[in-house]
């Protein structure tokens, strides 16, 4: 990722709407799981989750976090999170099975997405979960899926069938982001629209993350109330897919 991308990102990522309502509602799915529990975030960024999961009540000794980027994790280390390291998402190596794993926006980033659905395995207890949210539909691969370096997005059927396939079972399914999918569909074909037409000189250099100020509250309202009707609508399409996974009685990696 380009430096000055992440240096950017780092500093939205804890007042952005779309960051702030995403940890909402995974915060929202975890509020049955024991305090005690063992928590891997994978591509924990800066840790801002595991800061949350530790303000609501969760054992700091037992959260843990990984990111590929060594600012990420100095920025973890400068939060108080001790127990977060420089390590790939696709070979985790840690001496722990965990009860909880989080993979919040890596999976994308990763070519061989399989190989890290197979590592995840292995790194969860035998009644473990895993928590996965990628980008949603390649119709809205945009400038912004260059810049973050993503190697795909996912239909929740295309994310369901990968990881069925190497040894999970679906639990829970579904999209996020559904009240805003429309105007970034519209945002985002107006972009390249204006791109083929050579109207712009430079390509966004910051992607969909700017600061909106007068529309940040707004979005974040709109997010959270979508967060709250999640437990009893189900939205057949969204920005981002996600499912919650349990280890298959059988491995069936192939």
């Amino acid at each position: 990722m380009d430096k000055a991308y992440e240096t950017h990102y780092h500093d939205l990522e804890r007042s952005h709407f779309w960051f702030k309502a995403r940890r909402n509602y995974i915060l929202q799915l975890l509020k049955d799981v024991p305090k005690t529990a063992n928590i891997l975030d994978i591509g924990c960024s800066s840790g801002l989750l595991l800061t949350d999961l530790k303000n609501q009540g969760f054992n700091p000794n037992n959260l843990y976090g990984i990111d590929i980027s060594k600012k990420a994790i100095a920025n973890c280390k400068q939060n108080g999170l001790q127990n977060c390291a420089v390590m790939s998402a696709d070979t985790i190596k840690l001496d722990l099975k965990f009860d909880v794993l989080i993979a919040s926006d890596c999976l994308e980033h990763l070519q061989n997405d399989e190989k890290a659905v197979r590592n995840w395995r292995h790194l969860l207890k035998a009644d473990g979960k895993l928590y996965i949210f990628v980008p949603a539909f390649q119709a809205l691969w945009s400038q912004h899926d260059v810049i973050n370096m993503h190697y795909r997005r996912y239909t929740e059927k295309q994310l369901l069938n990968l990881v069925t396939n190497n040894g999970f079972e679906q639990l829970k399914s579904g999209y996020w982001n559904a009240l805003l999918f429309i105007p970034i569909y519209i945002a985002r074909k107006l972009g390249k629209l204006k791109a083929t037409k050579n109207e712009t000189s430079k390509s966004n250099s910051s992607g969909d993350l700017e600061t909106l100020p007068s529309l940040n509250p707004i979005f974040l309202g709109l997010l959270n109330f979508e967060n709250r009707i999640l437990k009893y609508v189900r939205f057949p399409f969204g920005v981002s897919t996600y499912c919650i996974l349990a280890k298959a009685e059988k491995d069936s990696t192939r």
